[in-house]
C-alpha cells in the first residue's frame, strides 16, 4: 500500500503566427532578451513530441500543443483548489499595487496573463525556453524567451518572482544559482513564491495496490531524475534552498491533490476531475524524454514508453482508486534591511 508520509496535510474524504504577434515582447528593453529565431519556434522533434532547443537535450518537458493543454489543466486545477482564497494566484503579500512581477517557467503564460489582469499597476514578465502559444496578452504582460541560468539583464527590481512546476529543470547547484538571482533581483521586502508537485502517487486507504504501476510511478521517475542530475524531488527541497538563499518569513502550504472524482467534498471532486485530465494528457510528455534517456536498468525504447503509459493511464482511470499526489507552495520575503 502506498501511504502518506507527510502528516501535516489535511486528509481528504504553431509557429509562424508568433513571429508576427505584436504583443510578443513588446517592450523598450526587448533587445536585452534573447531574440526568437525560427529554430526556436520549430523546436526539436523527437519520438513524436516537440522540445525546446534553447538548452537542447537537457530539459525533459515537451514544448508542444499537447503539453500546453496539460499545463492549462494544471493551472485550472490549482485555481480550483484555492477557490475560496482571496487571491488564487499567489500567497505572497505584495499589496494591491505592485510594479514588477516575474513568472519563471511561464509555460503557456496563463499565470502571467492572469496576474497582469489582476494587477493593472504592474508589468508582468513571463519567461520560458519556448514561446508560449498565445495570440494576445494584456498590454502590461510581456512574454519572452530567456534562460534564467544566463545573466539577468532586466533593469528593474521585482515585487514578486513566481515559479511553478519546474521540477527537474535544474541541478541542485543551478537551483542555488536561480534562488540567488531571484534574491538579488527582488526589491527589499519583495517576495519569491514557488509551487511544485510530488511525482509519487499515494493513497491513504489501501486502494492503491503495492504492485501497481501507479504505485511505482513516483520511484521510477525519482530515479530518472537522480540519474539525469536534475532531481524531481523539488517539493521536498525547495524551502531549505530558499532559506539558504537568504529569504526570511518563509511559509508553506501542502496540498493533497486528488486524481479522479472520488472525494466527497464538492471542491475536491471538481479539482480531482480536472487533475485526472491533467495526468491523463500529461503522462506521455512526462515519461518519454526521461525514460528514453535515463530509464533503468537501461534507457527504454519509445515503444516501451508508449505501452507503459497506456497501462498507467488505464490504472489511473480505475474509479476504485482513491489516489492523490502532494503539491507544496512556498513563499518567502527578501529582508527590507539587507546585510551586504
Amino acid at each position: 500500500m502506498a501511504t502518506s508520509d507527510e502528516g501535516n496535510a489535511p486528509a481528504i474524504d504553431v509557429d509562424e503566427q508568433f513571429e508576427n504577434d505584436s504583443a510578443w515582447g513588446q517592450d523598450d528593453s526587448a533587445s536585452e532578451s534573447t531574440s526568437v529565431t525560427s529554430s526556436i519556434y520549430r523546436g526539436l522533434a523527437e519520438n513524436g513530441r516537440r522540445y525546446q532547443t534553447f538548452r537542447e537535450h537537457i530539459y525533459w518537458g515537451p514544448s508542444d500543443e499537447k503539453q500546453f493543454e496539460t499545463m492549462e489543466a494544471g493551472h485550472f486545477m490549482y485555481s480550483v483548489l484555492d477557490y475560496h482564497e482571496p487571491n488564487r494566484l499567489h500567497r505572497a503579500p505584495i499589496g494591491n499595487s505592485p510594479e514588477h512581477i516575474l513568472d519563471i517557467g511561464t509555460g503557456k503564460g496563463s499565470w502571467a496573463i492572469d496576474a497582469a489582469d489582476m494587477y493593472e499597476s504592474a508589468t508582468v514578465r513571463g519567461i520560458d525556453l519556448y514561446p508560449p502559444p498565445v495570440g494576445w496578452v494584456p498590454p502590461n504582460c510581456i512574454l519572452e524567451v530567456d534562460d534564467v541560468l544566463e545573466e539577468w539583464t532586466w533593469r528593474q527590481k521585482f515585487d514578486l518572482i513566481h515559479m511553478r512546476l519546474l521540477l527537474g529543470a535544474f541541478t541542485p547547484e543551478e537551483w542555488d544559482d536561480v534562488y540567488r538571482k531571484c534574491y538579488n533581483n527582488l526589491k527589499p521586502g519583495g517576495w519569491i513564491e514557488q509551487v511544485e508537485l510530488d511525482v509519487r502517487v499515494m493513497s491513504d486507504d489501501g486502494t492503491l495496490p503495492e504492485d501497481s504501476l501507479l504505485a511505482g510511478w513516483g520511484p521510477n521517475f525519482l530515479g530518472c531524475g537522480e540519474r539525469s542530475g536534475r532531481p524531481l524531488n523539488t517539493q521536498t527541497t525547495m524551502r531549505a534552498a530558499i532559506e539558504k538563499a537568504g529569504f526570511r518569513d518563509v511559509h508553506e502550504k501542502l496540498y493533497k491533490c486528488p486524481i479522479g472524482t472520488w472525494p466527497k467534498d464538492p471542491q475536491l471532486k471538481d479539482a480531482g476531475a480536472i487533475n485526472m485530465e491533467h495526468w491523463s494528457s500529461g503522462l506521455e510528455g512526462w515519461a518519454m524524454w526521461l525514460l528514453t534517456k535515463h530509464g533503468a536498468p537501461i534507457p527504454w525504447s519509445p515503444d516501451e514508453v508508449t505501452v507503459y503509459v497506456a497501462k498507467v493511464r488505464a490504472e489511473l482511470r480505475n474509479p476504485k482508486l482513491h489516489i492523490y499526489h502532494y503539491t507544496r507552495r512556498v513563499w518567502g520575503m527578501k529582508p527590507t534591511e539587507v546585510t551586504p
